[in-house]
Order: C-alpha cells, then sequence, then structure tokens
C-alpha cells in the first residue's frame, strides 16, 4: 500500500461532489488500503477520496474502538438523531480547528470494499467522524460549520 499526498485547501476537488462508485474492484481495494495508510500516516481519524484528490464515493474511518477499520462505499444516511457539538480539525485543513454541531446518532448504509451492503449505526465520536468524512463526499467543508475556531495554544490549553 501507499502514503498518498493529502490535497488541501484551496482545492476545488475538495468542493466537488464525488462520482458513485460502480465498480468494486482491486483498483478500489487499492483506494481504499491507500487511503487508509495515508490517514494512519498522518494520525487522521478518517479520510475521503477527494482528500487524495479522487472524486469517488469512498471513505475510511478508525477511531480506535473495537469497530475498528471501517470503509465506506457510497454511504447514505438513513436515520438521524440527537445533536452534539466538539471541536474537529481535517487533515486538509492543517492547524484548523474548530466547533462544529452534527448529530449525535446517525444510521448509515454503504457497501464495503467487495461491494456488500451494510447497515451502520454510529452514536458520538464515530456519528462525528462519519459525518465529517461523508460532507466530503458532497463536497462539503467542515469550516462552513464551524461556529468557533480554536488556535493550536488554546486547543493545548484545553488539554491541559
Amino acid at each position: 500500500m501507499a502514503v498518498k499526498k493529502v490535497v488541501t485547501h484551496p482545492a476545488e476537488v475538495l468542493e466537488t461532489p464525488a462520482e458513485t462508485v460502480t465498480v468494486f474492484d482491486k483498483k478500489l481495494k487499492k483506494l481504499l488500503d491507500d487511503m487508509y495508510d495515508t490517514m494512519l500516516e498522518m494520525d487522521g481519524v478518517g479520510l475521503a477520496a477527494p482528500q487524495i484528490g479522487i472524486l469517488k464515493r469512498a471513505a475510511v474511518v478508525e477511531i480506535g474502538d473495537d469497530r475498528g477499520r471501517i470503509d465506506l462505499v457510497n454511504p447514505e444516511i438513513l436515520e438521524k438523531s440527537g445533536e452534539q457539538t466538539g471541536i474537529e480539525g481535517c487533515l486538509s485543513f492543517p492547524n484548523v480547528y474548530g466547533d462544529v454541531t452534527r448529530a449525535d446518532y446517525v444510521k448509515v448504509r454503504a457497501f464495503n470494499r467487495q461491494g456488500k451492503p451494510f447497515i451502520l449505526e454510529a452514536r458520538g465520536f464515530l456519528a462525528r467522524a462519519v459525518q465529517h468524512e461523508m460532507d466530503h463526499l458532497d463536497g462539503v467543508l467542515f469550516t462552513s460549520k464551524i461556529s468557533k475556531y480554536y488556535t493550536e495554544d488554546e486547543l493545548a490549553d484545553m488539554e491541559g
């Protein structure tokens, strides 16, 4: 697998809706593996294909819980409820952090790397990460949802 260069803002690819994946082949599996390797290398918890310059509806998420790596191909939100506000960052926006309000619960239908559909129910931080990556697939930037920005010093003070 390979670590890819993460596209940083400003870049048109980050604001362009991605195309539906129609072929589930070795090329898709390599894309997902490269995205995962890139996400880990950059200390992220999620990465969407547009962030490495590929306009395909594919994302990977891993928040460090017992679910492990989750590949999301052509994901769509079926249900969402509740509300949470928390600090987000983005690999495509180095050193930009801010409060973003999102649903606390999401039920998502997606396909795995083999093209098999599955349902993911997520709450809390996982729900936040999934929604953030799905926004990338729609060309929506997290900065459009930030209600308050934080500097790195402010974040360090919060972490104590």
